[in-house]
């Protein structure tokens, strides 16, 4: 049987590639396709008829210049979603749900979806590999805009060496586990490649970027490469060595990867320190390039491209001329604080407040 669902898998490797990137690469935006917003929170109302504690999802349109104009929406979701353990991640729009080591997968915070008949996917427990933990996970990650396509694969990073795949269209829901040896993946958050059709991870220390081959099923290494930085960061490194600091692995609709390095340091409260409210201070932008060696340069021009970025969702980039939005920015979504960041001069515009659901809802179509 899992040799079965392995060849299953390789389909989409082989196959069409996913419809999400198709509105992208053929340079146009579909009309019927929403804005793109930040989830603010719930404000509690009331309880459903599946006896559920629900609230109105309050949103942010971040076509808005003012940080402050957020929307409530008549639509219900569920108060537990908005609670630091309610998700465990979110792709294309879905937020993932982990209880009882059951992964579920949910349309709740999409503004789009149903109001009246949410869509929730369950999942089968995964098999915990040997010397692995399935309690933790880090990210996930899907490979198409629906876990309802045939062809979507479900990723779930969980904390050490295990990632597990699965398709949730299909009947038997298997789950492939795959041990991943390098410790230095143990970390690491999952994303998809649609370029390459592969599941891709950045290393812990940012020098390596992993991939599970989806054709001939196995876990591939890129080897090392080589950061260059322009001489202005170079002052500052040492005090940004001081920081919390997080990578993540953007694709852009244009086929480059980028690698962003999220800095961060703690709030001040008079002279002590609040050591759970990190508060950002630095983003640096590295195109990997692709010749006989592989090297990762900083640059401070993406061109017409914007990227999202949150603490617990899957990252995303997309044309900023589509959708009204700035070009070369980062749009970004923490615990604690959101905002957005001119790449060119690191310019920051944004607030302070707790997000109990740091996620963006990406472009989503009728």
């Amino acid at each position: 049987m899992s040799s079965l669902f392995l060849s299953r898998l390789s389909r989409l490797c082989l196959g069409k590639p996913p419809t999400l990137g198709v509105k992208y690469l053929c340079g146009a935006r579909f009309l019927s396709e929403t804005s793109i917003c930040r989830i603010v929170r719930a404000d509690h109302c009331q309880y459903s008829s599946r006896d559920e504690s629900v609230g109105k999802l309050v949103i942010h349109n971040v076509n808005d210049s003012d940080f402050e104009d957020d929307e409530v929406l008549e639509k219900m979701v569920p108060m537990e979603l908005m609670t630091g353990s309610g998700t465990i991640g979110a792709s294309h729009g879905w937020v993932a749900t982990f209880k009882e080591s059951i992964v579920c997968l949910q349309d709740d915070l999409n503004p789009r979806a149903s109001n009246s008949d949410p869509k929730r996917i369950s999942l089968p427990r995964p098999q915990t590999l040997p010397h692995c933990q399935t309690q933790l996970v880090t990210n996930v990650a899907m490979s198409s805009s629906s876990p309802e396509d045939d062809d979507c694969i479900v990723a779930v990073k969980f904390v050490g060496p295990q990632l597990s795949l699965c398709r949730p269209a299909e009947k038997s829901k298997k789950w492939v586990n795959i041990r991943i040896e390098d410790p230095g993946f143990f970390n690491s958050r999952v994303m998809y490649s649609k370029r390459d059709k592969m599941f891709s991870m950045l290393d812990c220390v940012g020098t390596h970027i992993g991939y599970w081959d989806l054709e001939k099923h196995r876990w591939r290494n890129l080897g090392s490469f080589s950061y260059y930085y322009e001489e202005f960061v170079q002052s500052q490194l040492q005090q940004l060595s001081q920081c919390y600091r997080t990578e993540h692995l953007v694709e852009a609709p244009t086929g480059e990867t980028f690698i962003v390095k999220w800095y961060s340091d703690l709030l001040l409260w008079g002279s002590e320190r609040n050591f759970g409210n990190p508060r950002w201070q630095r983003f640096m932008v590295f195109k990997i390039q692709y010749d006989q060696i592989c090297t990762a340069v900083s640059t401070k021009d993406i061109g017409d491209l914007c990227i999202f970025l949150s603490t617990k969702g899957e990252p995303f980039s997309v044309k900023a001329s589509l959708y009204g939005l700035n070009p070369n920015y980062i749009y970004y979504v923490g615990h604690f604080n959101f905002g957005k960041v001119n790449i060119r001069d690191n310019v920051w515009v944004g607030g302070h407040g707790f997000s109990p659901a740091p996620y963006f809802i990406p472009p989503q179509s009728s």
